[in-house]
């Protein structure tokens, strides 16, 4: 069965790969179609993720599947959240990086100066039969940790250097790929989107 990935970010195009090797759904990029992503309008990673499912449908014909995803640091009071991919902008002129936006949260929790170091990643997956589609499948993936004070490890994509996980005593950066699918927002996000797989019909 095809599906039409609402993403165009390299990372979450490589982990859904990887994540969904083991179903019989083949992911086709939003990019094949020439998909333009929409502006995020939203107010919250729902509302997001059913924005850019929605437009892929309708734009490539298919079933979509759209992922909205963020950090939420508590001394932040949930910052970066909806704003993740591009929080740092505004430093950067409208040119968020990875390493901007890692650059933005370490400088502003110095500042706070705060002991209170716990974050959680939030993972949204919508998926919509067609365009029109008036019940999209929902599914919320959310990940405990806390953020480190120095990056560290060359894995994953986005925050993973700064956002360590305990019971690996490790940041996601540092993870294999297979412990890290295991225990991620988006792992958890997929594999309730899965265990509903019956529902997934064009």
């Amino acid at each position: 069965m095809k599906i039409v990935l609402a993403s165009g970010n390299e990372g979450k195009l490589k982990e859904f790969s990887q994540l969904l090797t083991p179903y019989s759904l083949e992911i086709h990029p939003q990019s094949d179609f020439d998909v333009i992503p929409p502006e995020e309008t939203g107010l919250t990673f729902v509302e997001n993720a059913i924005i850019k499912a929605r437009y892929a449908s309708e734009i490539s014909g298919l079933p979509a599947l759209s992922d909205d995803s963020g950090l939420s640091i508590d001394a932040l009071d949930g910052r970066p959240g909806i704003y993740s991919a591009r929080y740092s902008n505004d430093v950067t002129q409208g040119n968020a990086t990875d390493q901007s936006n890692i650059d933005l949260v370490l400088a502003q929790l110095k500042a706070l100066n705060s002991s209170n170091r716990r974050a959680r990643f939030h993972c949204v997956l919508v998926y919509m039969s067609h365009a029109a589609d008036p019940t999209p499948l929902v599914c919320h993936g959310q990940w405990e940790g806390e953020i480190v004070e120095q990056q560290s490890g060359v894995g994953g994509f986005g925050y993973d250097p700064i956002f360590y996980v305990p019971e690996f005593k490790c940041t996601a950066a540092e993870l294999s790929k297979t412990d890290k699918n295991s225990i991620s927002h988006r792992g958890k996000a997929l594999r309730q989107l899965i265990s509903q797989v019956d529902q997934i019909k064009p």
